[in-house]
């Protein structure tokens, strides 16, 4: 299991570029085949958006959202390339073949995983009805699973600098893989569930119950962070700042103090009503969702509250930035995608239903350089969509349900699920078209 020597990857997204010239020309009415998820007109006489396009000079403003270049989202998911993503409308369209580009189709949808496969016991083999493999499209190849977590794992990092991948669980353990060899390098007991996992620099750090850990992988020291009231669900750096998203729905903040090499508290955030479990950073502000169904905007600037999104209707479980947009997931079943209008509040400008419950979300690369986003739900399958027409490249199947998703170069990525399960993935260097 190569990957390169441990070094973490900022993936950077781009998409394919698109016309927007006729959106001026279209009627200002909601598409009805849109609003269905099955239109496939292109270009669409209608509207593909809930809401009006704001126009200034033919394209939608996005003053207040963040620097183009400073933007970096949950997952991975970043701008690049010269791409214009102005227009709301390009969301959920699939896009015209452009020369040169793979001829690639929708995936066909299988039905089930089967059950006897995944415990060694079906006796159909090849005529067997359900699918006998963990993925589907031909996109990325299964290297290695990874055993010995006995409960979900709830966080996977590759710190910056090391050749070990760390993976922690809700076992109270944190697990260290020798990247080059895929044995298990070291075992650490943290007394207790871990609820999320980040890595920054030559830092691990660790959300525990009324307790944040801090590893230092370089010199190794280990440093405890006090003050979380409850579970620490979510962890981010924003500027020179960790922050944390407790139980009780606070925020809190620590500052790194160099001469006493240790994190000193910084601020409490305080806005949402139950507990904070999802944290992101973008541009110079912070994004937090929160099971009290809300997402709050807050400036890294000033550490206060700006703006309050409120347009999921159940527990926002996954945030993360593109470009100058917002994508947020919830239990709702919903994926919806943020635009900052004119005045440079924020605006659901397009919502993608799921069947079922949304866990996460990680954008990424694919093996030609371009975005695809990750959508793991709780019907123990990970969706992956074409951005930003969502059109579906294809599916993983897990165990259990997967709540963590995490980066690695050279096309690598790691999976992690509810049954304790940590896979090695990597994107294929040609993917399939499957008709």
């Amino acid at each position: 299991m190569d990957v390169d020597g441990g070094r973490r990857m900022f993936q950077r997204l781009g998409s394919s570029s698109s016309s927007d010239s006729s959106s001026n020309n279209k009627q200002q009415k909601v598409c009805f085949h849109w609003r269905q998820g099955k239109c496939t007109r292109y270009p669409c006489p209608f509207l593909h958006s809930e809401l009006p396009t704001a126009v200034n000079g033919g394209k939608r403003a996005h003053q207040g959202f963040g620097a183009e270049d400073n933007y970096r989202g949950g997952g991975g998911l970043r701008r690049s390339g010269n791409y214009n993503f102005s227009n709301s409308n390009t969301w959920g369209r699939v896009q015209s073949q452009q020369p040169g580009s793979s001829n690639r189709t929708a995936v066909k949808k299988i039905e089930k995983l089967c059950n006897h496969w995944v415990q060694g016991s079906c006796k159909f083999g090849d005529s067997c009805k359900f699918l006998h493999q963990w993925s589907t499209g031909d996109c990325f190849t299964l290297l290695a699973p990874l055993e010995g977590h006995q409960q979900v794992v709830t966080g996977i990092a590759l710190p910056s600098g090391s050749d070990k991948l760390y993976t922690g669980s809700q076992d109270e353990t944190v697990r260290v893989w020798d990247c080059q060899s895929g044995q298990l390098a070291g075992l650490i007991n943290l007394g207790g569930a871990m609820g999320c996992m980040l890595s920054e620099g030559p830092w691990v750090f660790v959300g525990l119950t009324n307790l944040v850990k801090a590893w230092n992988i370089q010199t190794s020291t280990e440093l405890s962070l006090n003050g979380p009231v409850g579970q620490v669900y979510s962890l981010v750096v924003g500027g020179d700042l960790l922050f944390a998203g407790t139980q009780e729905g606070t925020i809190l903040a620590w500052k790194f103090n160099v001469a006493a090499n240790c994190f000193e508290p910084a601020a409490s955030l305080k806005g949402h009503s139950l507990a904070v479990v999802t944290l992101v950073v973008g541009g110079n502000r912070m994004y937090s969702g929160s099971m009290d169904h809300s997402i709050k905007v807050w400036s890294l600037e000033t550490l206060q509250c700006i703006q309050t999104l409120s347009g999921h209707t159940d527990v926002v479980m996954s945030i993360l930035c593109w470009d100058h947009f917002l994508l947020s997931a919830s239990l709702d079943k919903t994926v919806k995608v943020w635009a900052a209008t004119e005045t440079g509040n924020l605006e659901v400008t397009y919502t993608h239903n799921e069947e079922h419950g949304i866990l996460t979300l990680c954008g990424m690369h694919d093996s030609e350089a371009k975005p695809v986003l990750f959508c793991s739900c709780n019907d123990h399958c990970i969706r992956v969509y074409d951005l930003p027409s969502f059109s579906e490249r294809g599916k993983i199947f897990s165990k259990k349900e997967v709540r963590a998703i995490q980066i690695g170069p050279g096309g690598l990525f790691f999976t992690g699920d509810g049954s304790g399960q940590v896979k090695v993935w990597k994107w294929s260097a040609e993917p399939t078209p499957i008709s």
